[in-house]
């Protein structure tokens, strides 16, 4: 399997390379050559498989010989071994034809940790085996940052740098990351939003010069290895649910469009989803798109789901390239346009083709506080509020009730204690693991939303 950058200027890779790379040196994202399929029946046995196996399966088909088989199967193995729900991701029962994915008994209680404790230890790996040490830059808008940190914590080959948006975070997001005393974990608090960070880890790896002096790699969903774990879910809930015979619609709280893009890719490699819904908040960047055909940046606005706080969603760069025929002439032209003007117009035909791909809602605080309520008397499940997001847009937008609707349920709500509280006057308490989460000490750095003191930061602690 070969990957090529989105914007057409960069040599084609394959997949240890892509994971080592992270973004492409000419400012794009990695996407695979071509898609790999999954038959009929083969969707249809992963519901009697286990889910590391299924796992196993699907990465496999991005990853080619790059990683041997047995070696990949051990990584991910090892991946899942200390989540707490022997299923992994299980579904559980909302109300008739609606599920919840529970994406939330990883280490760091979020989905992001399907997919990166498999990095971690897929970069571990690969640098072993070519006795290199890399630099991990990864900008956070709360739970990636977490499960970044706890996927390369204590190796040896690595160094990381987390930044997240200062006071942006929620108090129990911010402590699981700046309470991990390993060595090589370094949490940056930036003075700006989301897009502030992410434009720094971004302009870092436009410095070719820094970025090769430190061997810099991504962790955001920029790196192609997030997105192709992220698959997997889809297709075990899907097949638990009956497919390839029923399909069902999938609603995904989404910010930087990376869980929203995996389905998408489910669909490329043959799970026919008769729906995407993109759910979000009110930095709603995605589905003003939709609407008009422009994409434009707007403020972020600050609320009680802090992951949604995003207006530059960078996956949506991989579905551009789709979008406009394939042709990264034109996706480079889109994306300077952003960078000079805030904004793009896709053209018409593309639109029509992403309004046949997906719908998309838009989520108000109050509708969402008023869902966590709901869904608590209603069936005694408490959600959070990313996940409540979610569950407003697809009931919203569910367009046949035949097909079951599954809600990706993104993270545990102890990560969102004042929205509970808010919602619901109760508590989510912490898992066992994490009860003594606000008692550990905290290690961590204020900066500037300036590039020149964050790169000064980094190069001296990553070359010392």
């Amino acid at each position: 399997m070969r990957y090529t950058s989105t914007r057409g200027q960069a040599p084609a890779l394959d997949f240890a390379d892509v994971l080592l790379a992270g973004l492409a040196p000419d400012g794009g994202l990695y996407v695979p050559e071509r898609w790999p399929t999954v038959s009929p029946d083969e969707i249809a046995s992963f519901a009697t498989r286990r889910y590391a196996e299924v796992a196993t399966d699907i990465m496999a088909r991005f990853i080619g010989d790059s990683i041997p088989r047995a070696d990949l199967a051990a990584i991910v193995d090892a991946a899942y071994r200390d989540f707490d729900h022997p299923g992994i991701a299980p579904l559980r029962q909302l109300d008739a034809g609606e599920w919840i994915l529970e994406l939330f008994h990883g280490p760091t209680l979020s989905f992001k940790d399907y997919a990166l404790q498999v990095v971690g230890l897929l970069f571990d790996h690969v640098l072993r085996r070519r006795k290199l040490h890399m630099t991990v830059v990864g900008a956070t808008s709360g739970d990636t940052g977490s499960a970044a940190i706890e996927a390369v914590r204590d190796r040896d080959s690595i160094t990381a740098f987390i930044l997240h948006p200062e006071g942006r975070v929620t108090d129990v997001q911010r402590r699981q990351m700046t309470t991990v005393t390993s060595k090589n974990i370094h949490n940056i608090a930036v003075q700006g939003n989301f897009d502030d960070c992410q434009a720094l880890v971004k302009q870092m790896f436009g410095d070719a010069a820094f970025r090769d002096r430190l061997r810099l790699t991504a962790v955001n969903s920029i790196n192609w290895a997030r997105v192709m774990a992220q698959v997997v879910y889809y297709f075990t809930s899907a097949s638990a649910l009956g497919a390839p015979n029923r399909v069902p619609a999938f609603a995904v709280p989404t910010g930087n469009f990376g869980d929203a893009f995996a389905g998408h890719v489910a669909r490329r490699m043959g799970l026919a989803i008769p729906q995407m819904i993109i759910a979000t908040n009110r930095n709603d960047i995605l589905v003003r798109l939709l609407a008009t055909g422009t994409y434009r940046k707007g403020a972020v606005f600050a609320s009680v789901t802090p992951s949604i706080d995003i207006q530059v969603s960078s996956n949506f760069e991989r579905l551009l390239l789709e979008l406009e025929n394939n042709d990264p002439a034109v996706v480079k032209a889109r994306m300077g346009g952003l960078e000079q003007s805030g904004e793009f117009q896709i053209s018409p035909a593309a639109l029509a083709k992403m309004r046949a791909e997906f719908d998309g809602c838009a989520v108000s605080e109050n509708q969402t506080l008023a869902c966590m309520r709901e869904v608590l008397t209603a069936s005694g499940i408490l959600i959070d509020p990313h996940t409540a997001v979610g569950v407003v847009a697809g009931r919203a937008l569910w367009r046949e009730r035949k097909t079951p609707m599954v809600y990706l349920s993104t993270a545990h709500p102890a990560k969102f204690p004042d929205a509970v509280a808010e919602a619901t006057r109760g508590e989510a308490p912490l898992p066992r693991r994490l009860a003594d989460l606000h008692q550990r000490p905290e290690r961590f750095d204020v900066l500037p939303n300036d590039l020149a003191k964050v790169k000064a930061y980094v190069e001296a602690r990553a070359t010392s």
